[in-house]
């Protein structure tokens, strides 16, 4: 008897790729402010590091050109 395919597939690579990147002045001072302005929010702290990839996240999740690019190059 087979095994019925559940309703997601198999879980993409997840492993991390490390980056890094030089900023200017004040997007280090404004990366800083947002981590503790995060802390307070949330009493929780987060260094800038760990903040990044979801703020690149949420960018890139509300940028409509970048979805329309990049929903025609998936068609």
């Amino acid at each position: 008897m087979t095994k019925p395919p559940l309703k997601i597939g198999p879980l993409p690579d997840r492993t991390p790729i490390k980056l890094t990147i030089a900023v200017d002045p004040d997007v280090n001072a404004d990366l800083e402010l947002y981590a503790k302005v995060y802390e307070q929010t949330y009493q929780e702290k987060a260094p800038v590091a760990a903040l990044i990839p979801s703020m690149l996240q949420a960018f890139l999740a509300s940028d409509t050109g970048f979805k329309k690019a990049r929903k025609a190059r998936a068609d």
